[in-house]
């Protein structure tokens, strides 16, 4: 059984259609990509796994249970968590306290600092900036900062938002780095990533989306060595 599938999705903004029937699975273990231009529709998926959005049609199963009904803060209970386009820090808020809201539905106080530890660990730049306020840090730091607060809920499912927007090339290379050892931890992650070479190097399997529709699913290795993914996606002629 698929640890998340989307069936017949159907999502609208108003009037606009912004996604016309998606079916997609992510099996327990997996790293699986969305790739497609902007406006194909991959943050839409995001948003209605989080519960940020209800499709008009379709269902959202998680762990055989449909959860298209519930609402964002019943979605992480359940064991997904996001890591938004843009980040999406506590500006005011210190480090340490951004990973504390991150955990704000536990009540494992011992777990949640073993958790914090954690999050040191993975990211030494949190650490050394834990009482800093998230807004005062860099671009790289706050990517650092959103994605370990969301593990912080402690998810079966991390789905991740354009991880690698405006980093330089070398926290870009540490952020998917990070990605995966976090599965290899246990974490099954959906990704939406622009950088699509990138991303399809440390999938497992990849869908492409157009205009709201899937054209394309295959492994992710097939993909990249796919000619209109390619050529559309990747920068090869």
């Amino acid at each position: 059984m698929a640890l998340l599938e989307l069936n017949n999705v159907h999502a609208y903004y108003g009037k606009i259609h912004a996604l016309k029937g998606i079916s997609i699975t992510v099996n327990s273990g997996e790293i699986v990509t969305l790739i497609g231009s902007n406006g194909a529709g991959k943050t839409t998926t995001l948003r209605t796994v989080a519960g940020l959005m209800q499709p008009r049609q379709g269902s959202v199963m998680f762990a055989g249970e449909n959860v298209y009904l519930s609402k964002p803060h019943e979605i992480i209970s359940k064991g997904i968590s996001m890591v938004p386009e843009g980040r999406g820090i506590f500006a005011k808020m210190t480090v340490v306290e951004n990973l504390q809201m991150g955990a704000f539905y536990r009540n494992d106080r011992e777990a949640i600092q073993k958790d914090i530890e954690y999050a040191y660990e993975l990211f030494p730049r949190l650490g050394e900036r834990r009482k800093q306020l998230a807004g005062t840090m860099s671009g790289g730091e706050q990517q650092m900062l959103s994605t370990a607060r969301a593990l912080m809920a402690k998810p079966k499912l991390i789905l991740m938002d354009e991880p690698s927007m405006g980093l330089a090339p070398v926290l870009v290379d540490l952020i998917f780095e990070t990605i995966q050892r976090i599965n290899q931890e246990g974490v099954t992650v959906l990704l939406v990533e622009q950088n699509a070479l990138m991303s399809l190097g440390i999938a497992h399997r990849g869908y492409v989306l157009q205009t709201g529709e899937i054209v394309l699913s295959d492994d992710a290795k097939s993909l990249k060595n796919n000619p209109s993914v390619q050529k559309a996606y990747l920068g090869i002629e």
